[in-house]
């Protein structure tokens, strides 16, 4: 069913096609349509230098994938239990594997990550061969990681290229025709005005997830009573509410690149990563996790997949029991910043740069890190039973000098908790993204819930991605850049409206 919608008499703006979104999905999608020839208006909700989305502090790695046929098993098997067409399938296995050949067309430079077998997240699933992550340019690390946003957006791919970009412009809402079904244009608003802008041959939104909503969150994410993004603040689910309206079916809601346990605080909308629960790095001093009950719940030092990891015999998301707390001694407090400073991802280390205090002293005066010269008091000030937080350091403590954490099996920072002051970081849960939204085809193009096509309307990005269980690192900006193309190409086959 369709909503009627009053087409408007006067446009403000015109052109063939309206992007909703500027990150590698909306770029790809945008640059494909004009270099078909179409005229594109790509519309930005954030403003000039803060554009981007996740694309812009994400790892910057992406995939090329190699055999269609290995890939097609390789996401069959991420899958699992929650199928997806094998149409959609083939299609996200065929135009992975193209990748490198598009960037290079726009003078990129791929050039594949050292350290390759590590990359493949599910090593044993069918297919895990095909997987192979790249980057831009000849160096990929530290202070290098947004380049492939970067040289392909500012330095390369837009040069001579008439994209007509507006920033601080969200796309509100939808215009249909509400006999025909056709998605007409977009009212979007700028500098608290409405802008309509018609749309001659169609939409593609690529405006992301809903991680930076709530109140979806608590609706869509099971055992979520919150989650705060690790990634772009400006990704709060508008093309879900945009493709609901005009009834689009949704997929994938339940599906996210997370948990992760980081640090929140009120003054920042994005969150900060803890050094002492990364897993690669090793610091002196005793430190636990906690939840509601003051116990510990997982290995603290545990490489997830993506958030997942293996429970009897399956991926399942790590477990969260709100509120949670990283507890550590005076050693560890002492050691290094406990946030990890280096821009390598995230919003708050590429964009925001927050100057952590070598001695975690102004964190501490802030309230971010909360003190107390014992177990018991530390436990009263962050709502803890004090016995039973006690009784989880002893057993901790117990453990190392056997040499074995019998609880779950860590084995990396096995020190013990030596003499106070001792300290407490509350965790939240966090997320990379989340891959659900409007359900979309092969074409790209958005359904409504019987399966047919909304026309004139498509996606491609993490708004409605494609995974919809397990997720491969590097995935999701593999699939923007696939199926943007694929959006591209497909709305600029349709004949204009009039």
């Amino acid at each position: 069913m369709t909503r009627p919608t009053e087409i408007p008499k006067n446009w403000d703006m015109e052109t063939d096609v309206v992007v909703i979104g500027f990150g590698a999905a909306g770029f790809a999608a945008s640059v494909t349509a004009h270099d078909l020839g179409a005229d594109v208006i790509l519309l930005e909700k954030a403003p000039d230098g803060a554009q981007g989305g996740n694309t812009r502090v994400a790892g910057q790695g992406y995939l090329n994938l190699e055999g269609a046929d290995d890939a097609h098993a390789y996401l069959t098997a991420l899958c699992g239990h929650f199928e997806v067409p094998d149409k959609m399938i083939r299609a996200w296995a065929d135009e992975m594997c193209k990748n490198n050949d598009w960037l290079l067309s726009l003078g990129g430079d791929p050039q594949e990550h050292q350290h390759q077998p590590e990359g493949i997240e599910f090593p044993h699933l069918p297919g895990a061969k095909c997987v192979h992550k790249f980057h831009d340019g000849d160096t990929y690390g530290y202070g290098n990681t947004w380049k492939l946003f970067e040289r392909l957006t500012k330095d390369r791919a837009t040069e001579g290229r008439p994209l007509q970009i507006l920033y601080r412009t969200p796309g509100k809402e939808l215009i249909q025709n509400g006999i025909t079904g056709e998605i007409l244009g977009v009212r979007a608003e700028q500098e608290g005005k409405q802008l309509i802008i018609k749309a001659r041959k169609g939409v593609v939104l690529t405006c992301g997830g809903f991680e930076n909503n709530q109140e979806m969150i608590r609706d869509y994410l099971p055992g979520m009573p919150y989650c705060y993004t690790t990634g772009s603040p400006y990704l709060e689910g508008d093309g879900i509410k945009m493709g609901l309206a005009v009834g689009a079916d949704l997929w994938h809601m339940n599906n996210f690149a997370g948990p992760a346990l980081q640090l929140k605080v009120p003054e920042h909308p994005t969150t900060f990563s803890m050094q002492p629960l990364h897993f690669s790095k090793e610091f002196p001093g005793g430190m636990v996790v906690v939840g509601a009950d003051g116990k510990r719940f997982a290995d603290e030092k545990y490489k997830t997949c993506h958030g997942k990891i293996p429970r009897n015999g399956v991926y399942q998301p790590l477990p969260t029991p709100c509120p949670m707390h990283m507890i550590i001694d005076h050693t560890l407090f002492s050691a290094a910043p406990l946030f990890d400073t280096h821009p390598r991802s995230g919003w708050t280390t590429v964009m925001v740069r927050y100057d952590w205090s070598d001695d975690n002293s102004v964190e501490l005066k802030k309230g971010w890190i909360k003190r107390a010269d014992t177990l018991p008091a530390l436990a009263k000030i962050i709502g803890l039973n004090a016995e039973q937080l006690t009784e989880t350091v002893d057993r901790w403590n117990e453990m190392v000098a056997r040499g074995s954490d019998d609880d779950f099996g860590r084995s990396l920072m096995m020190s013990p908790f030596k003499e106070g002051p001792y300290y407490a970081v509350q965790l939240s849960p966090t997320m990379l993204n989340t891959q659900g939204g409007p359900r979309r085809n092969e074409k790209a193009e958005i359904l409504r819930p019987d399966g047919n096509p909304i026309p004139r309307l498509y996606s491609s990005g993490e708004l409605g991605s494609i995974y919809s269980n397990l997720y491969q690192g590097a995935g999701n900006i593999g699939e923007c850049l696939a199926f943007g193309r694929i959006a591209g190409r497909n709305v600029v086959a349709q004949q204009p409206w009039h």
